[in-house]
């Protein structure tokens, strides 16, 4: 890579980068829409500053500004970080995917010819395996899509596959709250239609995304422990179909999104349909990784400590992609991740320049390892330092200040160092609250991260650092479902149905602190990827070539 041109005149050293995660800019009650957060919400310090600040304007956080096939396709997280580390926009999870098997690279693959193959070159699922496939089951298009699994449904039908199964995990946070039923059927209607004659599939297990095998960050290992005991063992309660499962959760959890449902098992007898086995193959059908590692760990690593195994089969495993690049995790995947180098954080390190990144569980991969290009190793263990908050271990609506204090308090002290000439943070707050639904709880999460960052900012003063603040996607600015007319949705009972999604609404982009008099916003439209460009030219570099430009000029 080339180094890095210093522009003439100094740069604002220390940058603070203040990532909103999840706080949007969406209309309010005045405009007559009753459910944005961060309008209903006291938050003195985000509404002045959006009112206020001469430095500011609007990013594209979603669709082809950030790598997804359409602009009907939300943002979120791990591709907004991507955007915002890299400086350009790479084909993310869900292009990549479709364009794989669109053109059936991905079936040519070595790895699906060594799962499945074809008559010709049988791979294990046609000389006796069964092949199961696990996964999130929506069209949400953020960690997975069902037209991926349908189509590779269509696929092992045309190659003969004898035994499949699918666990499916259920959504209803990047889709309808309750909406499982409806992909349920689809389903069903495609192993109908391309199951071989004579030949076993099925669903076979299943439960809510939130309660069953995607945990992330480590948060909480007994998530994918329950994966293993549904998956594996066949261990838990028994229906006769999905269906039946549905049914029954939604009579004795009323309310209760798809997320939050329990475990079940297609059974009857107490014997499972169709349990993972020895010797069997496996593909974890997600695209994106961070939910997606730890089940991938439990079914390659040697050893493995976080829970017991039981049974500890041994599988052949391929995941959609390779969720950890630098991990090599999993060593077999179906689809080629974007390759994403020359991140701003590896140029900042080229130059010299310390930096810090910060942020609670939930968030951290996305501050380090999505931040610098899918890569989970700094690019200097000298010039980088990352601190991680533990996030609580429960539902966030229960404590919607989550820790954002305690991600204050660590910023501030490592501002008041001097050491740092880039200092990276993320709220996880509007995001993670906003995902339960829970709009009274969303409002004091949004009040939550107003007060840290008026203590923030203050402190930014104080070390006369240069300030950005920003978000990565919308969630907690559109906490209710409209129609197409703009009127709020309602259930049977006349109860506005909550919206748990992203959404497709611009984040902010604003700039103050010491030295934001000398900038102006450019008269262009921009998107997430200009940000490394902008951080460079506050820094007092020239971008790199390749390099989205920056979303400010000098006055």
């Amino acid at each position: 890579m080339e180094p890095l041109k210093r522009l003439s005149g100094e740069g604002h050293s220390p940058l603070v980068f203040v990532i909103l995660d999840g706080v949007a800019l969406y209309r309010g009650q005045a405009d007559g829409y009753p459910g944005n957060a961060l309008d209903l919400a006291d938050a003195p310090t985000i509404k002045g500053l959006l009112q206020n600040a001469p430095v500011q304007s609007r990013l594209k956080a979603h669709g082809t500004a950030v790598g997804m096939p359409s602009d009907a396709d939300m943002g979120n997280s791990e591709v907004g970080h991507n955007a915002m580390g890299a400086g350009r926009v790479f084909s993310q999870g869900a292009s990549l995917v479709s364009e794989a098997l669109s053109s059936r690279k991905l079936f040519s693959g070595e790895a699906w010819q060594s799962l499945i193959g074809n008559k010709d070159n049988p791979g294990f699922a046609l000389t006796g395996s069964a092949l199961h496939f696990i996964g999130l089951l929506s069209d949400g298009n953020v960690h997975s899509h069902i037209d991926h699994l349908i189509a590779m449904l269509e696929e092992c039908g045309r190659s003969g596959v004898e035994r499949l199964f699918v666990h499916v995990l259920l959504d209803g946070r990047d889709v309808e709250k309750t909406s499982a039923e409806r992909y349920i059927d689809r389903l069903e209607l495609a192993i109908a239609a391309n199951r071989p004659d004579g030949a076993t599939w099925s669903i076979a297990s299943g439960g809510g995304r939130q309660k069953v095998t995607m945990d992330r960050y480590e948060a909480d290992w007994s998530l994918v422990e329950l994966g293993w005991k549904t998956h594996v063992k066949g261990e838990g309660r028994f229906f006769p179909d999905a269906r039946a499962a549905l049914r029954t959760f939604r009579e004795e959890f009323p309310g209760a999104i798809d997320q939050d449902l329990p475990a079940f098992i297609i059974g009857e007898g107490g014997k499972p349909v169709g349990p993972i086995a020895e010797g069997d193959c496996v593909i974890f059908f997600n695209f994106r990784g961070d939910r997606a590692i730890e089940i991938s760990r439990a079914f390659t690593e040697e050893p493995f400590s976080a829970f017991v195994r039981d049974p500890d089969v041994k599988v052949h495993y391929a995941g959609m992609m390779q969720y950890d690049g630098d991990l090599k995790l999993p060593e077999v995947y179906l689809v080629e991740p974007p390759s994403i180098e020359e991140t701003v954080s590896e140029y900042l390190v080229q130059a010299g320049l310390k930096q810090f990144a910060c942020s609670e569980t939930q968030k951290f991969g996305h501050v380090t390892y999505f931040w610098n290009g899918n890569n989970s190793r700094k690019f200097s263990e000298e010039l980088e330092v990352w601190v991680e908050i533990p996030s609580d271990r429960i539902s966030f609506d229960q404590k919607p200040e989550m820790k954002a204090q305690e991600i204050t308090r660590a910023v501030i002290a490592a501002l008041q160092t001097g050491e740092y000439s880039f200092l990276r943070l993320n709220y996880a707050n509007g995001d993670m609250v906003g995902h339960t639904g829970n709009l009274p709880a969303s409002i004091r999460a949004v009040e939550a991260v107003d007060q840290a960052l008026s203590t923030l900012l203050q402190a930014c003063d104080e070390a006369g650092a240069l300030t950005i603040i920003t978000a990565d996607h919308g969630n907690c600015d559109e906490m209710l479902m409209i129609d197409k007319r703009g009127e709020v949705l309602r259930d049977s009972q006349g109860q506005p149905i909550a919206k748990t999604s992203h959404t497709l609404n611009p984040v902010p982009f604003i700039l103050t602190g010491k030295g934001s008099e000398l900038y102006r916003p450019v008269a262009r439209e921009c998107g997430l990827a200009n940000l490394a460009a902008t951080i460079l030219l506050l820094l007092g570099f020239e971008k790199p070539a390749k390099y989205a430009p920056a979303i400010v000029e000098r006055r």
